[in-house]
């Protein structure tokens, strides 16, 4: 990323422009801001190329064509106008390398990989041929490779299914080497040309290199046209896949919906988003575009603009730009939740008076008598625009986030313990999406549609004591025998049931990254294989009482006898801080590089990459709680002792230092949670909103 130059906008539409990402023949690229800290990225019409009307036309045409899909598996356009004759198109960030990077960097991918890889591609353009259109230049390129998975990207020579392809002398639109025959010779391309594109990109990424090469352009055309692709360096499973494919006619090539069933992921095979170094790549690419969303203004311990765009030039992040040799877009985050703003976060605070607790944002709100022992009280769910509370007889009660105003209870009742929100669920176009799970008296797991309250489904079998986590495939429980058991979210059935640490008491765990961490009462903590339970790694002592573990980049973070990170993928320790007091570590928190937990008195930071100490403050008893700490903003959050009669602290992160305490009076436990620059506090029948800085 380049800073902006002389004759650079400053500002378009709501985004105020910060620095030059790519340039494609069209179009610059620049990151952008609105007034809410959203980033995007805004493709702006070269000025020599915005007085031709036709070129004008073109250019928003990419626009529209991407407004068309209505799929979560390409780039979402967020804007698309002219301001002082230049017109522009602001689109959403994604994640991740783009495909010819991840196979430039890391070589070939797998056969699972390429097979889930294809399964998405033709997913996504069944959506797009549903929409009338043909994307038309399907290329490793523009296709960036998430934390959720592919998307595609660049709608630039995008046209409906019955157009022609459209050049002026001199113009090349399609990619060489990927475009099909009929579309090299100027013929109509319908939906079948982006089925030849696709063959030919997953052949690339199973062979690494490729399967029409030549001296120069002309060269590359002649052999789509009249030669034979290179196929030697692909599997042969996936060989007799995309051969068909590449068909000289476009007649001789299959339809998407038998590729579908030809691919047939082996399950599992989406792991490589999630684990091994494609995954830590695209890990650290989502840390960098979370700073990108901090500007000058900001808070002074955030990432400056220098630092940041020092970052983009080292190739901390890509910003693909369609059309052009820098093909960037970035970022997609549907759970934007930690750090990008979304319509119901709240403003932080600009500033505090130390020592003194600031009104809440609302409550306290009487929740009402509860049915369940304190103890057993879980903390508040946040779910998109609400944040869920247990409630009498079995049922979950929601609140607006923005304003604590009562919005459903569920008439579902006999649920129990622990509620959970399912990572990433979109299901509804409103904003106010989202899937809230719950056990019922009997075992079954029951899906509440955020939302209303509503029920979705019902898994009858699932035979559960307790959830335990969840992720975009399963949820994750323990048995009334103690075992552990994962159920798919799509077709309600058991996936697998493994052997649990203890049947008597409920252990903690976490999924992310293909695996299940449980820690077990008899402090054995396991990594299971999320697609088939079958234990990983272990590893004993860490202590008696069950912690919750958090995961960040590639990492596992477990309290106990040892403040411990482990790789996530097999479980090799890379730091432990041996616990100074009798209660041992706190489970941790993780965020932007930073562990937090509680030993002993002290509330302490430590940074996530090797242990070391950045500040330790001696706020708590020494009957402190176990729970984690909730990080918000610049603020951390914990509970000054186990029994609830001194209440809360809050600490200003940048500095290690008390930012203030908070109490509401009466004894009894507290249960806190954070989201949307809030934190939510669950005690004694009361919920209050607070803010944070």
């Amino acid at each position: 990323m380049n800073p902006l130059g002389t004759g650079d906008p400053l500002r378009l539409g709501p985004y105020r422009l910060t620095g030059v990402l790519g340039a494609g023949g069209m179009g610059q690229v620049y990151l952008g801001r609105d007034a809410a800290g959203r980033t995007a990225a805004v493709k702006v019409l070269r000025p020599e190329l915005a007085h031709d009307p036709e070129m004008a036309r073109r250019f928003l045409r990419e626009a529209y064509a991407a407004q068309a899909v209505r799929s979560g598996g390409v780039a979402r356009v967020l804007a698309a106008q002219t301001e002082g004759g230049r017109p522009w198109i602001a689109t959403e960030f994604l994640v991740g390398p783009t495909l010819d990077q991840a196979v430039e960097r890391y070589g070939a991918l797998s056969e699972p990989a390429v097979r889930a890889l294809g399964a998405a591609l033709v997913t996504t353009l069944r959506e797009i041929h549903g929409a009338g259109l043909v994307h038309r230049d399907l290329k490793p390129s523009n296709i960036v490779l998430t934390s959720r998975g592919p998307r595609i990207i660049d709608f630039g020579i995008a046209r409906p299914e019955h157009g022609l392809t459209l050049t002026t002398t001199g113009q090349t639109l399609a990619t060489p080497g990927y475009a099909a025959p009929e579309q090299v010779l100027g013929r109509r391309t319908g939906p079948a040309g982006d089925v030849f594109s696709l063959g030919v990109v997953l052949a690339y990424a199973a062979g690494g290199r490729p399967v029409y090469e030549g001296g120069h352009v002309a060269a590359v055309q002649y052999q789509v046209v009249h030669g034979e692709p290179e196929l030697d360096a692909v599997p042969e499973g996936l060989r007799t896949l995309v051969a068909p494919c590449l068909a000289k006619e476009a007649a001789d090539r299959p339809v998407l919906d038998a590729l579908a069933g030809q691919l047939a992921p082996p399950r599992g095979a989406s792991r490589v988003w999630r684990t091994g170094p494609l995954a830590e790549d695209i890990a650290r690419r989502e840390a960098d575009s979370r700073r990108m969303a901090t500007m000058p203004g900001d808070e002074p311990s955030r990432t400056t603009r220098r630092r940041l765009l020092t970052t983009l030039a080292a190739g901390g992040a890509v910003l693909a730009a369609g059309g052009g040799t820098g093909a960037w877009w970035l970022l997609r985050d549907d759970e934007a939740a930690a750090d990008g703003a979304r319509p119901w976060d709240a403003k932080p605070l600009a500033e505090y008076d130390q020592g003194v607790a600031p009104s809440p944002l609302w409550g306290p709100v009487d929740i009402g008598p509860l049915d369940l022992a304190d103890k057993a009280v879980p903390a508040p769910l946040p779910v998109h625009d609400l944040v869920v509370v247990p409630a009498k007889d079995g049922r979950l009660r929601a609140y607006g986030v923005r304003d604590g105003k009562p919005r459903w209870t569920s008439k579902t009742t006999g649920l129990t313990g622990r509620a959970l929100a399912v990572p990433g669920d979109t299901e509804d176009t409103d904003g106010t999406g989202g899937t809230v799970l719950a056990t019922d008296t009997r075992g079954a797991v029951r899906a509440l549609r955020a939302a209303d309250g509503t029920e979705r489904w019902k898994a009858d079998r699932a035979d559960a004591r307790a959830l335990l986590a969840a992720d975009d495939q399963a949820v994750y429980l323990t048995t009334r025998d103690g075992r552990i058991r994962a159920v798919s979210l799509a077709s309600r059935t058991t996936l697998w049931t493994a052997p649990g640490p203890d049947a008597r008491t409920t252990p903690a765990a976490t999924a992310a990254g293909g695996r299940l961490v449980v820690h077990g009462a008899g402090g054995k903590v396991t990594g299971h294989d999320t697609s088939s339970g079958k234990p990983v790694w272990h590893r004993d002592g860490q202590g008696s009482t069950p912690l919750t573990p958090a995961v960040a980049d590639g990492t596992v973070y477990l309290g106990g006898r040892t403040l411990a990170a482990l790789s996530l993928a097999d479980g090799k320790e890379k730091w432990a801080r041996t616990a100074s007091g009798d209660l041992g570590w706190s489970a941790p928190a993780v965020r932007d590089g930073v562990v937090h937990a509680v030993d002993a008195t002290d509330l302490t930071a430590r940074q996530a990459s090797d242990g070391s100490d950045i500040w330790s403050l001696p706020v708590v008893s020494e009957q402190h709680p176990l729970a984690p700490p909730v990080v918000q903003g610049n603020s951390v959050w914990a509970m000054i002792d186990d029994f609830g009669q001194r209440g809360i602290v809050a600490v200003d992160a940048r500095r290690g230092s008390v930012a203030w305490p908070y109490a509401q009076g009466g004894a009894g436990s507290w249960r806190l949670t954070g989201a949307g620059n809030r934190v939510f506090l669950l005690h004694n029948e009361k919920l209050t909103a607070m803010p944070v800085f």
